[in-house]
């Protein structure tokens, strides 16, 4: 059993896809840290004006979970959204997004560490191939889960902040978080494109083997094989060379009178 094509390129390209698949669990993971530290961050949209009063604040803040406002005296108080019926609606989509961004991120995190093909553990080459692309699916839909609030809210925060009826004090732009979100989200989508693409297809080189005898066998084989196809062609040609007149056994009846 000999290798139809080039075991070494085999080797490489198992070696390359592993190596695509560490950069795609590094991508992902920062992917979720990204998602968890922009759920959490207070500045997904900040004032837009600053006060020139000692007394008025100089900077506003609001996120998903609380307020935050920074004075010119150097105070900084938040206040915690503890109503959620009296949010906007894109607030509570963006609060119920991220958070599913996050537990569908940590599910691929934990399907990965599974699925990666330098760890041993997660069963055979099969098993860790589906848990592979498992991982991957959940990277993409945490990904478009982190980019369908960020979006909304840059939407919301825009067109607020355009809206000539607002009064210039309560216009607001996008925050620090937004922008995480953003990154966040790109970084799970490429993961989860890598971890599925590297595990598509088959493995090469499977297919490749050609069940071939030795060489010295083979070799043997066709000198025989020649061998006899000149045996043959000689006994043929000399069947075809003999006429029925020179088969002659005996006498002729004309040696007789």
């Amino acid at each position: 059993m000999v290798p139809g094509g080039g075991g070494g390129h085999g080797r490489r390209r198992r070696m390359a896809s592993t190596g695509m698949q560490i950069f795609a669990f590094v991508l992902a993971l920062l992917g979720i840290m990204g998602a968890m530290v922009a759920t959490l961050l207070p500045n997904w949209k900040v004032s837009a004006d600053v006060g020139s009063n000692i007394i008025t604040a100089i900077s506003q803040m609001q996120g998903l979970w609380m307020d935050c406002t920074w004075y010119s005296t150097g105070m900084f108080s938040c206040t915690l959204k503890y109503s959620v019926l009296s949010l906007p609606a894109y607030l509570q989509t963006a609060r119920t997004t991220m958070v599913l961004s996050c537990v569908m991120a940590a599910m691929g995190l934990c399907l990965a560490s599974l699925g990666l093909k330098c760890t041993r553990w997660g069963g055979g080459r099969r098993a860790k191939r589906h848990a592979a692309i498992a991982s991957g699916g959940c990277f993409i839909a945490a990904g478009f889960l982190c980019l369908v609030p960020a979006s909304w809210f840059t939407k919301e925060v825009i067109t607020n902040f355009l809206d000539r009826s607002v009064h210039e004090s309560n216009k607001f732009e996008p925050g620090g978080a937004v922008y995480v979100a953003f990154l966040s989200a790109g970084f799970l989508f490429v993961g989860g494109s890598i971890f599925c693409v590297s595990c598509s297809g088959k493995r090469p080189g499977h297919q490749e083997m050609i069940l071939l005898p030795p060489p010295d066998k083979l070799l043997l084989q066709q000198q025989q094989h020649l061998l006899q196809q000149q045996q043959q062609d000689q006994l043929q040609h000399q069947y075809c060379s003999l006429s029925p007149l020179d088969n002659k056994t005996g006498y002729s009846l004309q040696d007789y009178v």
